[in-house]
């Protein structure tokens, strides 16, 4: 039976995720979250029946070419853009970013600006920062200290008539606060610049809405948002057909997202994100929603906030009532902007040990600087291993909070009597 403290259906959700069956409580979902069965059974009816390249016409090509066609209309749906065309596959949002560069180099002129959030993963940071040799001048846009959000006032100051492009976070990977990126991009597009927004540590949590926000590139990780390990970028159509190709020379201007995906992209995993898309039209119907497929994603993103508020309430208040404990980020969470991806250090005691520590209750966090060195470095919590990260999402259950509690009460307290 489903906790009476959890909001949504436990019992219908996770045996959609045949990880789970295993003995440990997975809190490390920000690195990398468990893939639905229906986004498995899409790769394995590719890889049997489809197996082809695209492009012929006999029949079993065309099934590949429509099941490219399928990932990306699912993609089209689940951020709400505009085209299938505005869907770019990856291996990684770090090598999709990479690719966004390279292909947007010929863009700068020595001199341009480019303003980067010191909160950004480095996949959001090194591809822009590698840009100086060119000629480019890069800017970091701080994080405010005491209320660990980047502010459009400190933003204001560094933009000039040479700002090119905004890179930022939408959810940072250790702050865990969702920023108002619809604020952003209208006030970089009122300074005639664009803006490229790295959704990694919020697309697993919230409904995207790249239309509604108005942001030109939105980068995030499927293998964190339930399939397997592929990326997507969107970006709005215009744009993309500026870019200078990666792919050979004669994928002109037009073959839009073909000249970004060089290579290829990996046809069946592309088809499992309609695998992704099912599960969360399945869910919403599940919560009662009717209507377009947007409806119901809408509505099982609303059962999976109320899932992951109660998760995050019950490891904050925890994390409040201990006076050894400081949180890295919000420690409230206010209007179900705080995901639940919450890091922190106990005082005097080492983030790496207590970390390693929890394994032995089958329990997996992690620890470190979660490739936001230069955050952690900037916000002074780079000592003792970097925090401690307890990354969570829907399927996981309020029970195994309350596990976690009573595994870091134990351990520290051992620690302390040591």
């Amino acid at each position: 039976m489903t906790a009476t403290t959890d909001q949504i259906d436990l019992d219908f959700v996770r045996p959609h995720f045949p990880g789970l069956q295993s003995k440990w409580a997975y809190f490390d979902n920000a690195g990398g979250s468990q893939i639905l069965q229906g986004a498995m059974d899409r790769i394995t009816e590719f890889l049997t029946h489809r197996n082809v390249q695209i492009g012929g016409t006999y029949d079993t090509s065309v099934a590949a070419a429509e099941a490219l066609m399928a990932g990306r209309k699912a993609i089209q749906t689940l951020v709400n853009a505009d085209r299938p065309e505005e869907i770019v596959f990856g291996h990684s949002t770090t090598a999709l970013v990479q690719i966004l560069a390279n292909s947007m180099r010929s863009q700068f002129a020595p001199g341009d600006e480019i303003i980067i959030s010191i909160g950004d993963h480095e996949s959001n940071i090194g591809p822009w920062d590698r840009l100086r040799e060119f000629g480019v001048e890069i800017k970091f846009w701080p994080i405010d200290k005491k209320t660990q959000k980047p502010r459009l006032e400190d933003l204001e100051p560094l933009m000039t008539d040479r700002t090119r492009l905004v890179c930022v976070h939408h959810v940072s990977n250790i702050l865990g606060q969702a920023n108002p990126v619809a604020d952003y991009a209208r006030f970089v597009h009122e300074r005639g610049a664009k803006i490229c927004v790295d959704g990694v540590a919020f697309a697993p949590h919230r409904a995207i809405d790249v239309t509604g926000w108005d942001v030109d590139y939105y980068v995030f990780s499927l293998y964190k948002c339930y399939g397997p390990h592929n990326a997507v970028m969107y970006g709005k159509y215009d744009l993309l057909a500026e870019l200078d190709g990666q792919y050979h020379y004669f994928y002109g201007k037009d073959k839009v997202p073909g000249k970004l995906e060089p290579g290829n992209p990996n046809y069946e995993l592309a088809y499992s994100a309609t695998g992704i898309v099912d599960y969360l039209v399945t869910l919403g119907e599940h919560e009662g929603a009717q209507g377009s497929a947007r409806d119901k994603i809408l509505a099982a993103y609303a059962a999976i906030t109320r899932q992951e508020d109660v998760l995050t309430d019950r490891l904050l208040t925890y994390l409040r009532g201990r006076n050894d404990c400081r949180i890295i980020g919000p420690d409230s969470n206010d209007g179900s902007t705080r995901m639940p991806t919450i890091s922190f250090k106990f005082k005097g005691q080492n983030s790496g040990s207590v970390a390693n520590a929890v394994e032995a209750y089958d329990i997996a966090i992690r620890f470190g600087d979660f490739h936001a060195r230069r955050l952690i470095e900037y916000l002074g919590e780079d000592g003792g291993s970097g925090v401690i990260r307890v990354s969570m999402v829907h399927y996981n259950s309020a029970e195994q909070v309350d596990r976690l509690c009573q595994a870091l009460t134990e351990i520290t307290s051992e620690s302390t009597a040591a």
